[in-house]
């Protein structure tokens, strides 16, 4: 077998392993942990995780999922801990522990101090008769049968499973509390996730110009007007509301069908009935919209009157398409 062959076959045979690790977290989950997903829901402080080495990475990122998702987290380094930093921990915050082994140094440490702060603890570790485990008054259990590092040393399996175990909590955690599509964006406004759950069509129409013309405008007008705006298009309105739309490509045919268009109105070459959105409607609906219909400009209204043009590019320059 040559050298990619092995390659893959151990990259298989890892993903495999952690794969049905991850599978036997199901048959793990007990009582404890829909008593420790009722508690933190319950509770008027926040959730304090803490560990040690890998563990303590994973910890930070099932902070980051929790606060992200309604649920107040803050990460505490187990070794700073017993140096200062137990001073995070506030008289209401539930302290969850993260520990392979349950019975590192730190841990053995910590854990007596939390007790005796009378706060709440819920152990996320392969052992459950581990020191923490005995100490903790909820265990989660993330017993994993070997890790996928070949002497069996390297946290690695064991790890994905802590991480699965933090992302159970917080998605229980999220239904729970009834998180909505516009809670998650209060909490990523930032990047293209936020735009597409917050930006919403008025905020990229009302940046381009408002190109309009009426039925009877010449077709030398209208093509000056959409020149002119710069979007490729026109909406044709009467008392204000839209009638039809004239586009670049409703133009280059009128060219290939008439010798002689210096008497022809907007009327003549307009396509009626045209794709509008309300400019209340989200951005994410205007680029569904547009794929949909395959077009790359809509018409915008407001109170059934037309309010502007939103194009394609507009939804490419924020990061939405």
């Amino acid at each position: 077998m040559n050298t990619k062959d092995n390659i893959l076959k151990t990259a298989r045979e890892t993903i495999a392993l952690e794969s049905k690790s991850i599978e036997n977290l199901a048959h793990l989950i007990d009582n404890d942990f829909a008593d420790a997903v009722e508690l933190i829901y319950n509770s008027k402080g926040r959730v304090i995780i803490t560990g040690i080495g890998k563990s303590a990475i994973i910890a930070t990122k099932i902070v980051a999922t929790l606060n992200s998702t309604g649920t107040p987290a803050v990460f505490m380094h187990a070794a700073d801990a017993i140096h200062g930093d137990l001073g995070l921990i506030l008289k209401d915050d539930i302290v969850i522990c993260i520990s392979k082994s349950g019975n590192t140094p730190e841990i053995k440490v910590l854990v007596p101090l939390i007790k005796n702060a009378k706060n709440k603890m819920i152990a996320i570790t392969g052992n459950k008769d581990s020191f923490l485990g005995q100490q903790a008054d909820f265990i989660l259990n993330t017993y994993v049968e070997k890790e996928a590092c070949p002497n069996n040393l390297a946290p690695t399996t064991s790890t994905t499973a802590q991480l699965v175990m933090g992302d159970a909590l917080a998605v229980c955690l999220l239904q729970l509390r009834g998180f909505s599509s516009k809670d998650f964006a209060k909490y990523h406004p930032g990047g293209a996730l936020g735009k597409k759950l917050y930006l919403r069509v008025h905020d990229l129409s009302s940046a381009n110009q408002k190109p309009k013309v009426n039925l009877d405008t010449n077709v030398k007008q209208v093509i000056i007007e959409i020149s002119e705006k710069m979007l490729g298009v026109t909406a044709v309105v009467e008392n204000d509301k839209i009638v039809g739309i004239i586009t670049d490509g409703d133009l280059r045919r009128m060219l290939t069908k008439v010798d002689d268009f210096s008497k022809l109105t907007a009327q003549d070459i307009m396509s009626a009935n045209p794709k509008c959105i309300t400019e209340e409607a989200m951005a994410v609906e205007a680029m569904e919209l547009m794929e949909i219909s395959g077009i790359s400009q809509l018409l915008v209204e407001h109170n059934g009157n037309y309010a502007g043009v939103v194009h394609l590019h507009d939804l490419i320059k924020e990061g939405i398409l």
